[in-house]
């Protein structure tokens, strides 16, 4: 038994319109109070919106974040080597095989070439930044 293009379309058609009938009934109702709500939403992000005043532009703030940020991880990394240079060592004197007093030894050198790379880092960029001065602006 076939059904018909238009009867097959009507009930397609009033199924459609039995969902919109229902979602309008159940939410007819509260829609000025979804209204009202975010209409005070958007007012009050209008309102309170704080303006960012910025004193430098955004390159001088930039360097300052990266030099402060950089500064950090290079004494924490120097602390950190110290520290676990006295670690390697003591349990290379303390160790009662060879094995583990080898393995203490190549902890040191991996230790300390990890501190010179994250330095050597930072030296590497403060001697190429002055190569740069004046690149980065943004008008052409």
């Amino acid at each position: 038994m076939k059904i018909s293009f238009q009867k097959r379309a009507s009930s397609v058609k009033d199924a459609l319109q039995a969902k919109h009938t229902a979602f309008m009934n159940r939410v007819g109702p509260k829609l000025h109070r979804y209204y009202v709500a975010i209409t005070v939403v958007a007012i009050c992000l209008i309102v309170f919106a704080i303006p960012a005043y910025a004193v430098d532009d955004m390159w001088t703030v930039a360097r300052r974040i990266i030099i402060d940020v950089y500064a950090k991880i290079a004494g924490i990394s120097t602390i950190l080597a110290g520290l676990m240079s006295a670690v390697a060592v003591v349990g290379a004197k303390l160790s009662n095989n060879q094995h583990k007093t080898d393995q203490a030894w190549d902890w040191l050198k991996r230790i300390w070439i990890a501190w010179a790379i994250i330095n050597g880092i930072g030296a590497f960029i403060a001697y190429i930044v002055p190569f740069f001065t004046g690149l980065s602006t943004i008008t052409p």
